[in-house]
């Protein structure tokens, strides 16, 4: 390791390590909660490998608030925004562009949820989120490697900035395989949540901005808290971090804090959410990633809003708008998911979330072979395992601390 690799190590957090020396350097850049919870997945692959370092650091953004004291929680090391572009790395791993051109590290980008969903239709500024030039050259600087899910992104990135397409890598998707892998916990998970066997989980899951279910929720939450009957249903809301980020965790809760009361859970945003989504019995949800992931459960889906200037039209996310039933003001809600749960058809969402990955099971083979020949080291002599989702906490507790309650 270079002078500068040891100083990161020793800066990072304000300690010191003088026990492993010469290690590859990992910097992890978090810009937001959402990017960091899929970064840490990430790394596990570097797990038990004594000759890699992983630092972390939080740049500036304007839903970053929350990303300090989360990477605090998990007892990662911590570098300051500033000293990190000071600092040269081996490799860097970022989930957003924004300042990653100042980084003295060959960088890996890819996207933090499932691949590209929505778009910028007019301005300067149009195109598919994560795939426009912008994006993936900020500063006119182009990383390293671009991982991306599906062979089929490549169309749109060579058409958005072609000069990547060369260093392109279609890896696969993350949360598809550990939410696959974790499919046949469903039952374990819903006992761990507290479920009887006789209740059916709603699961309200919203991306975030004026057009999100949360956007919607003057209008969807009266009906939640007076047409669910109190028995034989539970009620969860996954709304996105950026959201908690946006209006604070103290107003969100605020806004939410009758819907607590009469039983609703909203789970936090540092919460793992997978395997909450893995224990729906139905999901109403919009153009978001999570509901997107939804399709790979047997969970029918209600669409609160799909608002087609928002979603990319080759997205999955454009055929699940034209696939999930869309909820009605005038129509009583038992009945709207009942008649999902009527209308659904398993193989037409396989066949949406299908669409999410052409690499299924494949991600952290894949993933890890491009680490390690960016560090330029040899993988270690044991395949990567996609390991299944820990349990989720009760919902009681979630309802009862307003926040991440222990596992």
């Amino acid at each position: 390791m270079s002078a500068v690799g040891l100083h990161a190590e020793r800066s990072a957090a304000g300690r010191q390590w003088p026990t492993l020396l010469g290690r590859r350097t990992v910097l992890t850049v978090a810009h937001t909660i959402t990017y960091a919870k899929r970064l840490v997945d990430i790394l596990s692959l570097l797990e038990d490998d004594f000759r890699v370092q992983v630092a972390f650091t939080a740049p500036p953004h304007v839903f970053g608030d929350e990303v300090p004291h989360f990477l605090e929680r998990l007892g990662c090391a911590v570098l300051p925004w500033e000293e990190a572009v000071r600092t040269s790395f081996d490799v860097a791993v970022a989930a957003g562009p924004r300042g990653v051109e100042r980084l003295a590290a060959p960088l890996i980008t890819l996207p933090h949820g499932a691949g590209y969903l929505k778009r910028l239709c007019s301005g300067p500024e149009a195109g598919v989120f994560g795939l426009r030039r912008q994006d993936v050259a900020p500063g006119g600087k182009l990383p390293a490697a671009v991982v991306v899910p599906h062979r089929a992104d490549l169309a749109e990135l060579a058409e958005h900035c072609p000069e990547a397409l060369s260093l392109a890598h279609v890896v696969g998707d993350p949360a598809y395989d550990r939410i696959s892998a974790s499919l046949p916990l469903r039952g374990a998970y819903r006992r761990a949540l507290g479920l009887r066997d006789t209740e059916k989980l709603v699961v309200v899951a919203s991306t975030w901005g004026a057009r999100s279910s949360f956007g919607h929720f003057t209008a969807l939450l009266p009906r939640l808290l007076t047409e669910l009957p109190g028995e034989g249903y539970r009620c969860v809301v996954l709304a996105h971090p950026n959201v908690w980020s946006g209006h604070g965790a103290w107003q969100v809760r605020s806004w939410l804090a009758r819907c607590a009361r009469s039983g609703i859970t909203l789970v936090p945003p540092e919460a793992d959410w997978r395997s909450v989504l893995i224990a729906a019995d139905l999901i109403i949800g919009d153009h978001g990633s999570v509901t997107l992931y939804g399709t790979l459960t047997s969970a029918p889906l209600l669409l609160v809003t799909s608002p087609a200037q928002e979603i990319n039209p080759a997205s999955p996310a454009a055929a699940l708008a034209l696939t999930a039933p869309a909820l009605s003001p005038v129509h009583p809600l038992v009945d709207q998911l009942e008649y999902a749960a009527t209308e659904y058809r398993r193989e037409e969402y396989a066949a949406i979330s299908a669409r999410i990955t052409s690499e299924p099971g494949r991600f952290n083979r894949n993933m890890r072979r491009l680490l390690y020949r960016m560090l330029g080291l040899g993988q270690p002599a044991h395949a990567p395992v996609t390991v299944p989702l820990p349990a989720p906490p009760p919902l009681d507790a979630w309802s009862r601390t307003g926040r991440e309650a222990p596992v």
